[in-house]
């Protein structure tokens, strides 16, 4: 029983990934120490690089290079960092892991959060267009994107700050098209097919912890997080973007949701965590939900973010700066008040840069661990060996979690993403626990 067409559920556009946040140095035959570079091709959110960090030790460092397939997903990686370094003084971690997940697996949004998301995209507008040759946050660095992508970031964060001058987009129009784009003739029995994807896909596959409530919830609205009492109706302008279609042999750019309608944000924070307390069941039900796991881990990697601040705290206590904070301190935080994390920095790279890198001397046997997702795999080549460094590891996003496969595409894409590292002359990390979400592989002893 396939409860949609395959085309349409996962989306084209990759807005979260469809893996857990994994710890990348620690993946792989030996975990990496010191200073680390690593590269991400088509991640979709930040969820790697914030367990990644959490995962250092305090002499360690790590430079992450991020190329995205679009330059929305660029922004919205920038606004999701932006909000992971706003300091405690300005923001405390419960309100900002809140506001992080809304923004992150929300269509809709509460106005205090579009607020603060408004704020977020005037300054990283002025990043953009004022820092030309130096980053002006080491976390949000977009020197060595081109100008005219620069200029599409200015143009992006514009249309967040005054939504009135664009085309006004009403989400839950733009969410309803794709659903029932996506299930055609189901679609008068659409929560049957939700509860199907739920209970023999997600279920299934290990995800007993995802709410059936919240599940459909997302499915119907696309709202996934509602942790606070509030009104969600403003649209999530970092989940539009434009998509190409063919009318009457013209291309036209249509503005709207082309993101995932099917597996949901769950996924990057909130199907695995260490704290047992939150995987404890009561009368045959999980007594937490992804949603509290999701809270609980992003509390976590944002309090392993203050630890590694560089610069000096106010004698505020943690206490205080737990508390949530008055609007007017945020109206007044800059790209330069923002937390700046000992030895860590996040470069943003040209889209086409990938093949390019190899012919770049600073890139030769440079990155220590390569990360592909799952919708990039394709642009896996020999060139990875000319940047990969001698011991590198190569981790590849499997399609286990992309639920309009079935079984047989699914083993079909791990024996393609297999075919695909062999010919670039990589082979499995043999010693590794195979785990189906993600492919480890390291180069081949020449």
């Amino acid at each position: 029983m396939s409860a949609g067409r395959a085309s349409e559920g996962a989306g084209c556009i990759s807005w979260w990934g469809f893996s857990p946040a994994r710890d990348l140095l620690s993946t792989g035959p030996v975990r990496l120490e010191g200073e680390a570079n690593v590269l991400l091709i088509g991640a979709g959110d930040p969820r790697h690089i914030l367990k990644t960090v959490a995962g250092l030790q305090n002499n360690e460092s790590l430079h992450v290079w991020v190329i995205e397939n679009s330059m929305e997903e660029v922004a919205r990686q920038l606004l999701l960092l932006y909000l992971a370094l706003m300091p405690p003084e300005s923001m405390g971690n419960n309100e900002k892991t809140e506001v992080f997940l809304e923004v992150f697996g929300n269509s809709e949004i509460r106005s205090q959060t579009e607020e603060t998301l408004r704020l977020a995209a005037s300054q990283l507008s002025l990043c953009v267009t004022e820092t030309l040759e130096t980053a002006a946050h080491p976390c949000l660095n977009t020197t060595l994107l081109k100008f005219k992508e620069r200029d599409e970031l200015t143009r992006i964060f514009k249309s967040w700050i005054q939504p009135q001058t664009c085309a006004p987009i009403l989400m839950s129009k733009a969410w309803d098209y794709r659903v029932r784009q996506h299930l055609g003739t189901r679609y008068d029995s659409k929560k049957g097919c939700f509860d199907w994807d739920l209970t023999m896909k997600l279920y299934e596959k290990g995800c007993g912890i995802i709410n059936k409530q919240q599940y459909v919830r997302w499915r119907e609205r696309g709202l996934a997080f509602e942790m606070r009492e509030g009104v969600y109706q403003i649209t999530n302008p970092s989940l539009l973007s434009y998509r190409v279609f063919r009318q009457k042999g013209d291309k036209v750019a249509v503005r709207g949701y082309w993101g995932d309608i099917v597996s949901g944000p769950y996924l990057s924070f909130g199907i695995e965590t260490d704290d047992k307390d939150l995987l404890k069941t009561q009368n045959g039900q999980q007594t937490k939900t992804a949603q509290d796991i999701s809270f609980a881990n992003v509390h976590a990697l944002f309090q392993s973010l203050s630890s590694r601040r560089g610069c000096p705290t106010t004698s505020q206590s943690d206490a205080e700066a737990e508390e949530p904070s008055p609007q007017t301190d945020r109206k007044s935080v800059t790209i330069n008040d923002l937390m700046h994390l000992n030895g860590i920095s996040v470069t943003f790279l040209p889209m086409d840069s990938l093949h390019k890198l190899s012919q770049k001397q600073k890139y030769s046997h440079f990155f220590n661990t390569i990360y592909f997702s799952a919708s990039c795999v394709h642009q896996l080549g020999t060139t990875m060996r000319q940047i990969a460094a001698p011991d590198a590891v190569l981790v590849v996003e499997l399609a286990k979690y992309i639920l309009d496969l079935n079984k047989e595409q699914e083993a079909g894409f791990a024996e393609r993403v297999a075919s695909i590292a062999l010919e670039a002359e990589f082979e499995p990390w043999q010693e590794g626990r195979s785990d189906d979400v993600h492919a480890v592989f390291i180069p081949q002893k020449k």
